[in-house]
């Protein structure tokens, strides 16, 4: 009975090598819309952004992560190499606060347990909601409407390090592929507006946040074991 208490021990042990931990961070960066106005880069940030991640790791792979972005979208079509664009001369500015939930897959072991400096690329996926104006564009220049909100994709790509025993430093793009095609007044829901839709009517807007993540890593195996 004693050596099989010992046995169920070592392999309880042998799974909580890999117990959860903790990460909780900020994001800075920058952030930039892609559809029916302006420039069509999809990765090139005109506009501060900031935000507030937080990660359980459920494996060395794998992190459920939860996040909080906000900032401004702008765009104008002088800024564009789209000639039709560039006669047309519309521009708009619209707010975006977004809430994110997902899951985060590292390519490479990514074992925070142990001290040893660490580097893999990743991707995350989940769903967003966030927060915009509805805002139509009059005399080449966008008027809210009112708040609205609705869901997005989120497609992000990345590369962390630890570098320090409590950071991981991160770089990552991120792309949101939007339910809603007024994000920038092109198409308004308001139907009094609807002399003022233009652009594809049938295509969603999408906005981009690139930038930096560093984060601090808590949590304790639950088990001291042997690694």
């Amino acid at each position: 009975m004693k050596y099989f208490l010992i046995y169920i021990s070592l392999i309880f042990c042998g799974f909580t090598t890999y117990a959860q931990i903790n990460e909780l961070g900020v994001f800075v960066g920058g952030v930039n819309y892609i559809g029916d106005v302006g420039p069509t880069t999809y990765i090139a940030p005109n506009e501060p952004a900031i935000g507030i991640i937080y990660k359980w790791n459920r494996s060395p792979r794998h992190a459920w992560r939860f996040s909080y972005y906000q900032g401004s979208l702008k765009s104008k079509d002088i800024d564009s190499d789209v000639p039709s664009r560039n006669l047309r001369g519309n521009s708009f500015e619209n707010q975006i606060k977004e809430l994110s939930a997902g899951m985060e897959f590292s390519f490479l072991n990514f074992d925070l347990h142990n001290g040893k400096k660490k580097i893999s690329p990743y991707v995350f996926t989940g769903v967003n909601y966030f927060i915009y104006n509805e805002i139509y564009i009059l005399n080449n220049e966008s008027k809210k409407d009112y708040q609205s909100s609705t869901f997005a994709i989120p497609m992000t790509i990345g590369l962390k390090a630890r570098l320090f025993d409590n950071f991981v430093l991160g770089a990552e793009i991120g792309a949101r592929y939007t339910f809603t095609d007024n994000l920038d007044g092109s198409n308004p829901k308001n139907d009094n507006f609807e002399t003022l839709r233009f652009g594809n009517l049938n295509s969603n807007d999408w906005y981009v946040f690139s930038g930096l993540t560093l984060t601090y890593t808590f949590g304790q195996n639950p088990c001291f074991c042997a690694e």
